[in-house]
Formats: structure tokens, C-alpha cells, sequence
């Protein structure tokens, strides 16, 4: 083992494990990652969830006892999630407490099938955010069009947002310009607002994905040439354009309020093509007041045989536009793709989500009590 993940903490990234079960939780699996792999943060979606519920153990009492009390299948799901949430809050609080609140955070994602309604989401943030009652929580919010207004309106509120499912520099940008303006109106409320956290979830692996497959169709040395690189330009430029808000006069005005800064969060950073080195967007995003959020797989291969070499980011932000440039030009829309992977994102997580009510509603039909 090295201890990359030290020297990538030191670089100033920092590490969250991206899944959550109850079975991580009562095992002390999360307690050692803390104390060991340094992760300092967990974040969950809906496909986490589904994952951990639909087959995982120790959910069997909880299940019963709902399935007694006869709640509808939607209750049971957020009883079961924020019950984890909450768990997982508290074990973490150390490392929020140390860190000013900074880091110490769990993440909770709105009900998916929210994602293009404005007001829903608002609702269930303010719902989450009093169900799991911890001050270390995040509560999850599409980078939708939709969800941009009710980003505001929540950091407004003086709640603590994970902006998650960001795939665009254009749409990036309208999340910070969101965050700011949430900012201002909590200003505006007399809200205290180095109490109000924020992280912008950028996905990096899908965009290769999708990216790949079109280069592979073209087929051209060329574009060959280009694979595996798509990614790392766009979340690179994303942190450009990270330095550029968070050093405007609108951002210093806030900065003297005591506001945070709305940190850049690598999301979607386990390898998905098996000729690409398996921490590629670990150690190859390396940068100060970044997130990087993996799972753990991605997390023991870093551990074990990460490169981290400082910062991977600074001076790349030229040969990154080139490289999209170069994608461009070879017919391959940007905004189209990134478009597409928004969309499929939403779809995967709605669709993670119904698996995940049917199989709760089956459990707790099988354990309701017979009447009588």
C-alpha cells in the first residue's frame, strides 16, 4: 500500500466514498475508512440506495416494524434512507467538527422523478433536510433547469446543497450563478452564511463513455488519438471556470460575509474502460479545494498503487480546449452529448428509484402481519 490517498488529501482533494449501506455503517466499515483511507465525506443516489436495500441486510426490523405500522411505500423508502443518512452523519461529525464544516458530509439526493419540477424539489429538500435533522447533511439537487431556480431558493434557505448530475461548462456556470445569487438572499434574510455549505457535482467518466463510442464509430486514426481524453479536458476547464467565479467582485463581496466557497466535486470517477489506468480520474485531477468522490473500488486501487504527483489541473486548461476543439471538429456535438448524458442521468436514477420502491413494496407486503 502507499499512501497516496494521504498525499492527494495533502494536495488539498478531498476524499469521499461514494456509496452508503447499513451494513457499512453497524460493521464499522465506514468508522476504519475514516480513520484509515481518509475519507472525509459520503454520498449516496438513488442507485445507491436500491443497491444497498434491494441487497443488502440489516434493513429486515425496519421493514417489519413499517410494514406493522402499514406506511406507503414512498414513507418507508425515506424512513429507511434518512435512518442511514442520519447514521452515517454521526459518525462522520468528528471530521465536520475538525474541519469547520467544511467536510464531515453525507449527501441525500430529492426523489428523482422531482428532477424537472421546481417547487416539488424545494419541498422535499426542506422535507430531507428536517427528516435527517443533522447539520452535516447535503441535500442533493439536479443540475436540470428545473432544478437551478430551486437551488437558489434552497441555499436561500440556509440549507446545504450538493448540486449533482452536471455534465456541461454552460450549465456549471448557471450552478454557480445559482449558488451566489442562494447566497445573496440568504444575505438579504440575515442568515449567517459560513453556516451554508455547497458542492458542485461534475461527472467526469460518462463523458468518455459516450465521447469513446462515437470517436470509435468515426473510427479514424484520428480520432482514436482522442480517446480517453474528453473527460479530463471538460472537468479541467470546469475548475477554470471554478477560479474565475470564485475570484469575481460578486464573489468578494461574499467573501466578506464569511460565505464558502462552492467546491468542484468529481463525480462518476470510476474507470469504466478497462484500457484506461483505474485511478485516471484521481490522479489525473488532482487540485486544490476539489472533492473527489469514489467508489470504493476506485478508493483501494488509489490507496494501492496511486500516482499523485501535486496538481494535475494547473497549466492544462490550453491543451484541454484543444482537445475538445479537436473533438468538435470531427462532427462530435458537444452539446448534444452533454445534453444526452443529463437526460440518461435523470432516467437512470428515476429508473433506480422504481426498482427501488417495487422490491420495498414486495418486502413489505411479505412481512405484513396477518389481520386478526
Amino acid at each position: 500500500m502507499t499512501d497516496a490517498l494521504k498525499r492527494l488529501s495533502d494536495e488539498g482533494v478531498a476524499i469521499w466514498l461514494d456509496d452508503l449501506s447499513r451494513k457499512r455503517i453497524t460493521s464499522g466499515n465506514l468508522a476504519e475508512l475514516i480513520d484509515q483511507q481518509h475519507v472525509v465525506g459520503v454520498t449516496t443516489n438513488p442507485s445507491i440506495f436500491q443497491k444497498a436495500i434491494s441487497h443488502g441486510d440489516g434493513y429486515e426490523q425496519q421493514l417489519t416494524d413499517l410494514a406493522t405500522r402499514k406506511v406507503t411505500v414512498d414513507e418507508a423508502i425515506r424512513m429507511i434512507t434518512t435512518a442511514d443518512v442520519r447514521d452515517a452523519a454521526d459518525i462522520l461529525r468528528p471530521v465536520f467538527d475538525a474541519t469547520g464544516g467544511r467536510d464531515g458530509r453525507v449527501s441525500i439526493e430529492v426523489d428523482p422523478r422531482l428532477a424537472h419540477h421546481t417547487h416539488a424539489t424545494i419541498a422535499e429538500a426542506k422535507q430531507l433536510a428536517w427528516l435527517v435533522d443533522r447539520p452535516n447533511t447535503l441535500i442533493k439537487i439536479p443540475a436540470t433547469k428545473a432544478g437551478l431556480p430551486a437551488i437558489t431558493e434552497v441555499i436561500g434557505k440556509g440549507i446545504s446543497v450538493n448540486v449533482t448530475l452536471i455534465f456541461s461548462l454552460e450549465r456549471y456556470r448557471e450552478v454557480m450563478n445559482a449558488y451566489l445569487a442562494g447566497l445573496e438572499k440568504a444575505q438579504a434574510a440575515g442568515l449567517d452564511l459560513s453556516r451554508i455549505h455547497s458542492v458542485a457535482s461534475f461527472f467526469v467518466s460518462r463523458v468518455d463513455s459516450e465521447i469513446d463510442k462515437r470517436l470509435d464509430t468515426i473510427g479514424t486514426d484520428e480520432a482514436k488519438a482522442l480517446k480517453g481524453k474528453a473527460a479530463l479536458a471538460n472537468a479541467r476547464l470546469a475548475y477554470q471556470a471554478y477560479e474565475e467565479v470564485f475570484s469575481s467582485d460578486r464573489w468578494a463581496a461574499l467573501d466578506k460575509a464569511q460565505a464558502n466557497k462552492q467546491r468542484p466535486l468529481w463525480a462518476s470517477t470510476g474507470v469504466k474502460d478497462p484500457a484506461y489506468k483505474d485511478t485516471l480520474y484521481v490522479v489525473d485531477l488532482v487540485a486544490p479545494g476539489t472533492v473527489n468522490t469514489m467508489p470504493e473500488a476506485t478508493l483501494e486501487a488509489t490507496a494501492d498503487h496511486g500516482q499523485v504527483t501535486g496538481n494535475t489541473v494547473a497549466g492544462t486548461y490550453e491543451q484541454a480546449r484543444a482537445e475538445l476543439d479537436a473533438v468538435a471538429k470531427l462532427g462530435i456535438s458537444y452539446d448534444d452529448v452533454v445534453q444526452l448524458l443529463e437526460d440518461e442521468g435523470v432516467e437512470k436514477f428515476e429508473a433506480s428509484w422504481i426498482d427501488l420502491l417495487n422490491s420495498t413494496e414486495a418486502e413489505l407486503k411479505r412481512l405484513a402481519p396477518s389481520e386478526g
